[in-house]
């Protein structure tokens, strides 16, 4: 299985960039991993929230195949510790899901249309945070997870 963390923004800032390598690389001996960043060209920037979600659901469903598993980051999604979200990945790789995606939305959120199309929708917490730090969070939970997975010492119940 492939794990691709779709993000909706700018580029990393350095520190994001490089907490980002880091567990890219500890979590590539167990699946390739990467981030793929979804940038609005700024001929389509607006300060509509609502055209702007438009503008992000075209780039996002320009992108997603049929064969991708869409788990959407919200903040109304259900709260999963990483114990379960090791075991969502243990029952993707089961199903024979190829290449899942965890998509960051914008900075308003995903269209209706984006969240129907989800598998799943997950929040990493009651916290707000800013869209690069949920990129490194995410991929440091997703190196839990297969830690978890493969019983590695990093995470400790």
């Amino acid at each position: 299985m492939n794990i691709e963390i779709w993000s909706v923004g700018k580029e990393n800032e350095y520190f994001i960039e490089e907490g980002l390598q880091y567990y890219f690389q500890k979590t590539r001996p167990y699946c390739p991993i990467d981030l793929v960043l979804l940038q609005i060209p700024k001929k389509n920037a607006t300060t509509d929230p609502e055209r702007g979600k438009l503008t992000e659901e075209e780039l996002i469903l320009k992108r997603l195949q049929p064969s991708h598993y869409l788990i959407l980051l919200d903040e109304r999604g259900k709260k999963l510790n990483s114990i379960q979200w090791s075991q969502q990945f243990q029952q993707c790789m089961n199903q024979g899901v190829k290449t899942l995606v965890i998509l960051i939305g914008g900075a308003y959120g995903v269209t209706d249309n984006i969240r129907k199309k989800a598998n799943q929708c997950w929040s990493l917490s009651d916290l707000v945070f800013p869209h690069q730090m949920v990129r490194l969070i995410t991929a440091e939970q997703v190196y839990r997870s297969f830690s978890i997975l493969h019983n590695s010492p990093y995470h400790h119940a």
